[in-house]
């Protein structure tokens, strides 16, 4: 196997177990919620996230640059820093790294889940198990709380969310900010990132911000019973909201950081060479 193949396996490799391991305790936090009330509020569920970002970061970002979201790895292209041409590889390991860990929840709560669906009259596949679906992927049109959400403003909040993700990513990883924090500990700060994200935007759309995060489970949930439950809307609001929406989001931000905040940094600190150092190896080890 020739060095560009490995290269690219390395990647694929670590995209997705990366991705696996955020999704595994994300998503299995939601499910463990659900169905056994195991936390009482929104911090605790948005921690769970946070930590999982942070764990999955510090496993993965030496064989991959640990993007763990097209979002992000699409941004990342944007702002060159990385090239056009390992993005398959990252978004089809970051699918498949959510999918599998969706599975993994299934298998670990199927006969808690039908437990749960029979003691509440849940039919699976009916609009009701909505409340069980949101295990897997989110729904804007049932987010749990008293707001009413529209397609519109569902789009806005889970690109917002995405866009100061990303903007607090290039930051805590830019060299030339020289406010930033040591690089060992730019982890903690993304999953820290995360859960204060969650904590603004979930009330109104779950908080996707991570296509793979979200598509994956759903398309567990839809597998094994759910259907078109497993779906927000039948007018194309789970494309819009959960896999649109963050990669617009994530764009911005890129050119936002490039053309605003990079330049500033440049200015400030004087002539530096500014590179995002958990992404250096993606642009330069080609």
């Amino acid at each position: 196997m020739n060095m560009i193949a490995m290269k690219y396996k390395s990647e694929f490799i670590g995209e997705t177990l990366g991705t696996f391991i955020l999704v595994l305790f994300g998503c299995g936090s939601v499910a463990v919620s659900i169905l056994f009330g195991a936390y009482q509020g929104l911090m605790q569920i948005a921690l769970a996230w946070g930590i999982g970002v942070t764990l999955a970061i510090y496993l993965t970002r030496h064989i991959s640059c640990a993007h763990l979201n097209p979002a992000v790895s699409i941004s990342m292209v944007i702002g060159k820093r990385m090239p056009l041409r390992m993005l398959p590889t990252y978004v089809l390991g970051q699918f498949i790294g959510a999918f599998l860990a969706g599975l993994t929840i299934y298998l670990l709560f199927a006969s808690s889940i039908s437990n749960y669906e029979n003691v509440h009259g849940i039919v699976r596949g009916t609009a009701e198990s909505i409340n069980t679906a949101k295990m897997f992927g989110e729904f804007y049109t049932n987010s749990g709380s008293s707001a009413i959400v529209s397609m519109p403003l569902a789009m806005g909040a889970e690109a917002f969310g995405t866009f100061i993700l990303l903007l607090l990513i290039f930051a805590l990883t830019e060299g030339c900010n020289v406010g930033r924090p040591d690089n060992a500990l730019a982890p903690l700060f993304i999953g820290l990132t995360v859960t204060s994200i969650i904590c603004l935007v979930a009330p109104l759309t779950q908080a996707g911000l991570n296509p793979a995060r979200d598509f994956g489970p759903r398309m567990v949930a839809w597998i094994f019973g759910w259907g078109k439950a497993a779906f927000p809307d039948q007018s194309g609001g789970f494309f819009l909201v959960y896999i649109l929406a963050p990669i617009i989001g994530g764009a911005i931000a890129s050119l936002f950081f490039i053309k605003v905040l990079e330049p500033a940094m440049k200015n400030a600190t004087g002539d530096c060479s500014c590179k995002v150092e958990n992404s250096k190896k993606c642009k330069n080890d080609e």
